[in-house]
């Protein structure tokens, strides 16, 4: 299913409404996502620990298709209003920046389709992992590593999803030395908020397994990790003063010029506002 919010006119709309109308809620039936279709997504989230913002993706669809099908929900995995809210109180934050940053930066999904948290594998950092425990990556390049190890950055070898657990594993398999399972896990970045491994210690976890641990138990373990590698890099005040570009810049490097975060996260603010 697309992701859909309000003002969308499309097949998918009606059968969003079909499925609200089923569960009791007084919306007309129609292919537009009108103000009481808004309304009842919204109070259909609350209701069922989602984030509370309106707009159908992934995690919703599955809430309704559950409910719809089973007449209960199992989603403990995922983030829910409330997460936000003692988020947003921990650090003194206002809500309406904590689900901005939310829905920009974590791009509202922390788990693959088969339960595992979402990663993304950096081959250029692995080598720098291995460096940093005095092992010489270059030992280990060959034809069949070229996509998992490379000194130098590169897009080329990303293929997301699943796939990129093969990868994972094919770092933490070159041998049966731990210190190269842990220089893998180190250069992967983590479910929602996609913090990679190798701050794990720095940020207050006692190893790196410890990290990827919690990072498969839930999204409240990531917005967790996201609090605390926000305060670890002096990143909070930036938030409290709305500052956009700054935070982008620190967060998300010098690209986020060309990907237009700041703005991203200014408009995102207002809509929440």
């Amino acid at each position: 299913m697309r992701t859909i919010k309000a003002g969308a006119k499309s097949p998918e709309v009606y059968y969003l409404n079909e499925l609200l109308s089923k569960l009791n809620y007084s919306v007309i039936v129609s292919d537009y996502f009108g103000a009481e279709t808004d309304k009842a997504i919204k109070d259909f989230q609350l209701n069922n620990n989602l984030v509370v913002d309106g707009v159908v993706g992934l995690k919703t669809w599955s809430a309704l298709l559950q409910k719809n099908n089973n007449g209960f929900l199992v989603n403990n995995k995922l983030l829910s209003e409330q997460d936000l809210i003692d988020f947003s109180n921990q650090f003194n934050l206002e809500l309406a920046v904590v689900k901005a940053v939310n829905e920009v930066e974590s791009n509202g999904k922390g788990f693959l389709i088969d339960g595992r948290p979402k990663i993304l594998f950096e081959g250029h950092i692995f080598w720098n992992e291995l460096e940093k425990r005095n092992i010489n990556p270059r030992t280990y390049v060959s034809a069949s590593t070229q996509d998992i190890l490379f000194e130098n950055y590169t897009r080329k070898y990303y293929v997301g999803g699943t796939a990129e657990y093969t990868r994972l594993e094919k770092g933490m398999n070159l041998s049966q030395d731990k210190r190269i399972a842990d220089a893998a896990n180190s250069s992967a970045s983590w479910g929602l908020f996609q913090i990679m491994g190798f701050n794990a210690i720095s940020i207050g976890y006692n190893s790196i397994d410890d990290y990827v641990a919690r990072m498969n138990e839930n999204e409240g373990e990531h917005l967790k990790a996201f609090g605390l590698f926000l305060e670890k890099n002096n990143l909070i005040g930036l938030l409290r003063g709305k500052n956009w570009a700054s935070f982008a810049l620190k967060y998300n490097g010098p690209a986020y010029k060309t990907n237009k975060y700041d703005e991203k996260l200014a408009r995102a603010y207002a809509k929440y506002a």
